[in-house]
C-alpha cells in the first residue's frame, strides 16, 4: 500500500482552470444535459436537490467527456497509431464513440461478463468507425485488465486512454459539475459516485474552487468495493479484487496515482451503500424523476438517501445525525452518472429488490 500526505490544492494534478479549458474542448461533441428537480425527493430528502442527468449524456454516460477531451489532445502520431481502452462498458463506449468522431483506431479490452447492451453499444460505434477497431474480452479470474492493457499497448504501440486515472480524462469528466453549479447556483453539497475516482475528482475540484472549499463533497461507492473509502480514511491506498456489486461500473481495482491526492484533499466524506440500497434509489429516480439510471449511476443517489435517514455512521460509526444534518434543509447536487441497463437487467433488479 503507497501512503501518501494529503495535497493542497496547488499540488494537486487537476485544476479548476484545467476543467474549463476543457469544455470548451467537450462542448464541442457533448450533450449539455439537463439538471433536473422533483417536489417530491425535495420532501422525500428534506432539502432542494439537483440532479445532472448524465444518463443522458451520449452514450448514455458522463465518460464520454473524459474520453473525447483526452483522445481531442492526442498528438498526430498517438493519433495515427491508435489508442487502447480497459472498460467494463462505460468508459468503452465513450472512448469507442470519440475514436469515431475523431478518426482514432480505437482496441478496448472488456471482460467476458461485461453487460451485453455495452458490448454490443460499443462495437456498434466501432463498426462506423475506423476499420481495424476491435473489442477483445478476457476473463476476470485470469487476468486483469490493466495487466492485458499494458501487454497489448506495448505489443502494438497504442496510446493508453485509461477509465479515470489521467488529468486530461479527470478534467473532462469534471466538466459535468461544471454545468451544474451554472444551473444551480451555489450548492451546499455534492453527491458523486466513485469507482476509481475520476468523476469525484473532476467534480471535487470544481465544487471546491467555485464555494471556495464550502460545498460539503461526498463521494459514494458499493459496499463490496470500499477501497476508496478506506484509501480515504487511512492515507493507504487500498484496493479490491473483482468485487461482488451490481455496479459493474463501479468495480474497480482502487484510486490512482492522480484521484487518491485530490480525492483525499477535497472530498469531505467517502461512504458506501448495498446493492439492496442502489435498487431502491433506481426505483425512485424511475417512479419520481421519469429517469432510467443504472446501479452505478444511481451511487450519489443512494448515499444521499442514506444519509439523510441517519443511516450513515461515518468514520466513527455513530454519528448518523451529524451526517443527516449535513443534509437536511441544504441545496444539493446529485450526479446520475449512467444510464446504460437492459430491459431485462432491469426486471431482474427489481424482483430481486421486491
Amino acid at each position: 500500500m503507497t501512503t501518501t500526505p494529503p495535497a493542497t490544492d496547488t499540488d494537486l494534478p487537476v485544476s479548476v482552470a484545467d476543467v474549463r479549458a476543457a469544455s470548451k474542448i467537450v462542448s464541442r461533441a457533448a450533450h449539455r444535459t439537463p439538471s433536473l428537480r422533483s417536489a417530491s425527493f425535495d420532501e422525500l430528502l428534506g432539502g432542494s436537490v439537483w440532479f445532472k442527468c448524465e444518463n443522458l449524456q451520449r452514450v448514455g454516460a458522463f465518460k464520454f467527456r473524459g474520453a473525447y477531451h483526452a483522445m481531442s489532445r492526442l498528438s498526430d502520431e498517438q493519433r495515427e497509431r491508435g489508442v487502447l481502452a480497459f472498460s467494463s462498458g462505460n468508459h468503452a463506449q465513450g472512448v469507442a464513440l470519440a475514436g469515431k468522431l475523431l478518426g482514432v483506431r480505437t482496441t478496448i479490452v472488456m471482460p467476458t461478463d461485461a453487460p451485453q447492451s455495452k458490448l454490443a453499444a460499443t462495437r456498434h460505434y466501432q463498426a462506423a468507425g475506423v476499420r481495424g477497431s476491435e473489442v477483445i474480452q478476457y476473463e476476470r479470474s485470469e487476468i486483469t485488465r490493466e495487466e492485458l492493457g499494458a501487454q497489448l499497448a506495448e505489443e502494438r504501440g497504442l496510446t493508453i486512454i485509461p477509465p479515470y486515472d489521467h488529468p486530461d480524462v479527470i478534467a473532462g469528466q469534471g466538466t459535468c459539475a461544471l454545468e451544474l453549479f451554472e444551473d444551480a447556483g451555489v450548492l451546499d453539497c455534492l453527491f458523486v459516485c466513485c469507482g476509481g475516482g475520476g468523476l469525484l475528482s473532476g467534480c471535487a475540484t470544481v465544487a471546491h474552487a467555485v464555494t471556495s472549499g464550502k460545498c460539503t463533497i461526498v463521494g459514494v461507492e458499493p459496499d463490496a468495493a470500499d477501497d476508496a473509502m478506506r484509501s480515504f480514511r487511512t492515507g493507504e491506498l487500498h484496493s479490491v479484487r473483482d468485487p461482488e456489486t451490481i455496479a459493474d461500473g463501479a468495480r474497480t481495482p482502487s484510486l490512482g496515482v492522480n484521484t487518491f491526492p485530490i480525492v483525499r484533499a477535497l472530498a469531505t466524506e467517502m461512504m458506501t451503500v448495498t446493492d439492496a440500497e442502489l435498487i431502491e434509489a433506481m426505483e425512485l429516480v424511475m417512479t419520481r424523476l421519469k429517469q432510467v439510471v443504472e446501479p452505478s449511476g444511481v451511487l450519489g443517489l443512494a448515499g444521499l438517501i442514506k444519509m439523510s435517514r441517519g443511516k450513515w455512521g461515518g468514520a466513527r460509526g455513530d454519528e448518523g445525525e451529524k451526517w443527516r444534518e449535513a443534509v437536511r434543509a441544504k441545496r444539493i447536487g446529485v450526479i446520475i452518472s449512467g444510464g446504460n441497463v437492459s430491459p431485462d437487467r432491469l426486471a431482474t433488479l427489481f424482483g430481486a429488490g421486491s
